[in-house]
């Protein structure tokens, strides 16, 4: 189940898509077949890495992929497409191949995530709502796994629905949190449509709603005495708070029921929960969590960890959900090919900007391990080139090739998998749980050092020589047809 379930996002695409459509229509490209890249060419800031997310969305927006008569009609009334172009859209839909990262995978700068070999007008049609899709999703994926290496094993939920660019980000938001490691969310909807976990206590409203704060703890507990956690921080947290939570407390033992814990939403987190973790203790409430919550990150945490803050549980908002330190991943679609008669023709983009220049050719993505399993580097190759791990492998820098290493003991594996082929979903998609599980393996394959907060150990990610090789050729080819300098 999804909130995008019978949803049609056709329209949602942005308009010059649609008018090099027409113009491809008018032309008689239109059966032309395209290779597009989908790809980021940076991560977020003091992250080597980024979680693929945004897959399932994926598959949904292309099994719903078509023009409706109404759409049909807006766009007639824009004067823009003439009638002949106008059909094809009314009969649009997606005949291409699909392969894509799965989600939960690692993945790394100029990899393709997604490939697309269509008709052009199909490939050209959905660029928007691909990078739409994959861009935040894997961005809120990315930050959450950040989130929650700094947690250090402890529970993080998600709580940033309140603060989302809208429900969409709210929702997909939270799943792709659950993806980067959290354990729950607050937002029911995600629970609902996701079957993910969710998770919350009362707010200080709850408190100012009854005479005194004790009277708020009470009337709680005796409403979910099997979940009792409450927020000690409206009036005094160690005065009055803790004091009161602790009376309740006793009181939910005497009638047979054990309390969750308490939670913090202000003030000097470190030193109050080390003060409410020795009031609880002493109390005979050493198993009570404390839950922390108020404008964390990965920062911030990591900061409360080294003070030695006694915090079982971490509710971040705002700042995962809209990734507030990078609000977007960046992603582009990139032409990589034209397949005429059968022949694939190669396409590369250069640019002043030497990081804008392209990556030409069919490609694929394999992931190189060690004998113990940990990556070692992912080679971008192209489609048809094999790696025969029974041999010896030298793999180098794409720019600087005199950094180069040569493997003896590896496995191999290759990244993109089918999702669709000639225009039917292939793919099952797995269900939260297994691509929780997925992308912690990942996580756990990947060296301690590239997953530092502050500058990690940057993943290496290679060429193949015949990646190699074409791209030098095809600059080569265009400097001297165009004086490109």
């Amino acid at each position: 189940m999804s909130i995008m379930d019978n949803r049609n996002l056709t329209m949602m695409t942005d308009l010059y898509q649609l008018t090099m459509m027409c113009g491809y229509h008018r032309m008689g490209m239109a059966k032309n077949t395209a290779v597009f890249d989908l790809f980021f060419r940076k991560t977020k800031s003091n992250s080597s890495y980024a979680v693929m997310a945004g897959t399932e969305s994926l598959i949904e927006y292309i099994n719903s992929l078509h023009f409706s008569e109404s759409d049909i009609e807006y766009l007639r009334s824009l004067n823009l497409f003439d009638e002949s172009f106008l059909k094809v859209l009314s009969e649009l839909h997606f005949t291409g191949e699909i392969y894509a990262m799965e989600e939960g995978t690692l993945v790394y700068p100029y990899e393709p995530i997604v490939r697309v070999i269509a008709p052009i007008m199909e490939a050209q049609l959905i660029e928007t709502a691909l990078l739409n899709l994959v861009n935040h999703q894997t961005l809120i994926a990315t930050k959450a796994s950040r989130v929650c290496h700094a947690a250090r094993g402890d529970a993080v939920m998600e709580f940033g629905l309140r603060r989302a660019q809208g429900p969409d980000a709210g929702v997909y938001g939270a799943r792709a949190s659950i993806i980067g490691g959290c354990v729950g969310t607050s937002n029911v909807l995600a629970g609902q449509l996701f079957g993910v976990s969710i998770g919350g206590t009362h707010a200080h409203s709850w408190v100012m709603s009854f005479p005194t704060e004790l009277d708020a703890f009470r009337a709680y507990a005796e409403v979910f005495p099997e979940n009792c956690m409450l927020l000690v921080d409206t009036y005094d947290t160690l005065k009055s708070g803790v004091p009161n939570a602790i009376t309740v407390f006793k009181e939910l033992r005497e009638k047979g029921h054990e309390p969750v814990g308490i939670r913090l939403d202000s003030g000097d987190l470190a030193y109050l929960s080390k003060k409410a973790r020795a009031m609880l203790d002493e109390a005979g409430f050493p198993n009570a969590k404390i839950f922390a919550s108020s404008d964390l990150d990965e920062t911030i945490i990591n900061s409360l960890k080294v003070q030695g803050a006694c915090i079982n549980v971490w509710g971040v908002g705002t700042k995962l959900i809209t990734s507030d330190d990078q609000p977007a991943l960046g992603g582009v679609y990139k032409m990589a090919a034209e397949i005429v008669d059968g022949q694939v023709i190669p396409k590369i983009k250069l640019s002043e900007n030497t990081f804008k220049v392209t990556n030409p050719g069919i490609k694929t993505v394999y992931r190189l391990y060690d004998k113990n399993h940990m990556a070692i580097a992912d080679l971008i190759a192209l489609r048809d080139e094999k790696i025969d791990n029974t041999k010896p492998l030298t793999i180098y820098h794409p720019e600087q090739t005199y950094k180069r290493m040569t493997l003896h003991d590896f496995t191999v594996r290759e990244l993109l998998v089918p999702i669709f082929i000639d225009g039917k979903q292939v793919y099952k998609c797995p269900a939260m749980d297994e691509i929780k599980k997925y992308a912690e393996s990942e996580l756990d394959a990947l060296w301690p050092e590239s997953k530092r907060l502050l500058n990690p150990h940057v993943y290496k990610v290679d060429y193949s020589d015949g990646l190699y090789d074409l791209k030098k050729k095809l600059i080569k080819q265009h400097r001297s047809i165009t004086k490109y300098e």
